[in-house]
């Protein structure tokens, strides 16, 4: 009986001590709320001002360098390789030979060719005096007819044989512009043979060698064999989605950032916008809608590859960047573009933190707080808003309409004015949790006392 008895208080005593933490997390609780202790618990909250500044808006972009300027080359004939006298890289001038191909083959098409000329003009001057001869005969015919000499059917006969002969000479004549007509292909085939450059610049591709076979583009699209491009004259090809396109115009500026030269910003301006989209996995969800975009860099690059005379042209004075090393752009090079598309300046603006979107069917303008059983059509309604800070501490949404962005801050065109101070984090109470009315503080500055600035 006295186990049972020390048993059954020792489980009382148990559960008067759950009853006393429960007790004490409870009132810890509520005074956390404010419910007890008579005073309204503040929300720590970061704020900002609300300031005149300029805003640019930002179309951001990647992409890969290319050159401005680029001559794909391949041959209009068939054949071996038999001359290469350049090397990729290779700097070459317009008229410069580039590359030469066994021209036996089309060297004896021209020699077919201008022996079918002389067969055609032997054939010409052959009918020619077959002409003559029948002319002669038909006007010693014509007087023996007119002096009764002969029947009218021998003059007929006559005068038909030199009708024959004058068409057979005009048809030899025909013969004779067809085989000079042959002569002249099969001469523009042999020259053909041969290939130059089109234009001052530098061999950027060469995809054959000396001895290999190539195909001609009157057979198929034909073999490439190298590529002339302007080196000094590169852009960057960008793919900029069909929503940021409408804010990007020609001769917009840009700050371009390449991968291999890290730290550095080159400016560049907007040369070309695609008329048309270019479309990836159409049909499905991961359907992507981009229109290239090019970006003409300006600022100098790739000496090495200019004429002589160049360093002369370019003052170290005029260098976009302190440093003296001179980028040597590639073809196939990336990186990301900034395109400035849009400036306004003394704008009414404030951090991007500060604006977020609330559905105003759920809010309770009478009460200023937000309840579910508002909600009856299930429709949403929702709107740009940001928490201003009145003079008693107390937050106030306030609906305002946005313009452009930066990559820190909205204009605000309508809602709020400068002076006023708004509600910039965290980030959950000012997108979720907060409400109108809401009684805050400024946080303080964490930073320690030693790494503040004196």
């Amino acid at each position: 009986m006295a186990k049972k008895k020390k048993n059954a208080t020792k489980r009382i005593l148990m559960f008067l001590g759950v009853l006393v933490v429960v007790a004490i997390v409870l009132i810890i609780g509520l005074r956390a709320s404010g419910v007890v202790g008579g005073q309204e618990r503040a929300t720590e909250v970061e704020l900002a001002d609300v300031e005149l500044r300029t805003v640019t808006q930002l179309v951001t972009a990647s992409g890969n360098i290319q050159p401005e300027v680029e001559v794909r080359i391949s041959p209009d004939v068939s054949g071996e390789i038999v001359a290469l006298p350049i090397a990729e890289g290779d700097r070459v001038s317009r008229g410069q030979l580039l590359a030469r191909i066994r021209p036996d083959f089309y060297q004896a098409q021209v020699d077919q060719a201008e022996a079918s000329v002389l067969q055609a003009k032997a054939s010409e001057a052959q009918r020619r005096a077959d002409l003559l001869n029948a002319e002669l005969e038909l006007n010693r015919q014509k007087s023996l007819f007119d002096s009764g000499a002969i029947s009218e059917s021998a003059f007929q006969t006559t005068e038909t044989r030199y009708e024959t002969m004058k068409a057979s000479y005009e048809a030899s004549q025909y013969s004779v512009q067809i085989a000079d007509a042959r002569l002249k292909e099969a001469r523009e085939q042999l020259s053909r043979t041969t290939i130059y450059a089109p234009m001052d610049g530098t061999i950027s591709i060469l995809a054959v060698e000396l001895g290999e076979r190539v195909v001609g583009t009157t057979q198929m699209t034909g073999t490439e064999m190298m590529r002339v491009a302007k080196l000094n004259q590169m852009e960057m090809l960008v793919n900029v989605n069909e929503n940021d396109v409408v804010n990007v115009a020609l001769g917009d500026t840009a700050a371009i950032e390449i991968d291999a030269y890290p730290q550095r910003l080159f400016k560049g301006v907007v040369t070309e916008i695609a008329n048309s989209a270019r479309v990836t996995g159409m049909g499905s969800q991961e359907q992507i809608t981009n229109f290239p975009v090019k970006i003409r860099i300006l600022d100098p690059h790739n000496v090495t590859f200019d004429a002589s005379g160049v360093d002369d042209v370019v003052m170290d004075n005029e260098l976009p960047v302190a440093s003296t090393e001179m980028p040597n752009f590639r073809p196939g090079m990336s990186g990301t573009v900034d395109i400035f598309s849009h400036t306004v300046e003394g704008a009414t603006t404030v951090p991007i933190q500060a604006v977020t979107v609330r559905d105003y069917m759920q809010i309770d303008e009478e009460h200023g707080g937000i309840v579910d059983s508002l909600r009856v059509t299930g429709e949403e309604d929702l709107r740009r808003v940001v928490f201003a800070v009145d003079e008693d501490n107390r937050t106030r949404l306030v609906e305002v309409e946005t313009g452009i962005a930066d990559d820190s801050h909205f204009v605000i065109l309508s809602g709020i004015s400068v002076g006023d101070r708004v509600v910039i984090g965290p980030y959950r109470a000012v997108s979720r949790t907060m409400e109108p009315g809401e009684l805050i503080k400024e946080r303080e500055d964490e930073t320690p006392a030693r790494f503040a600035s004196n």
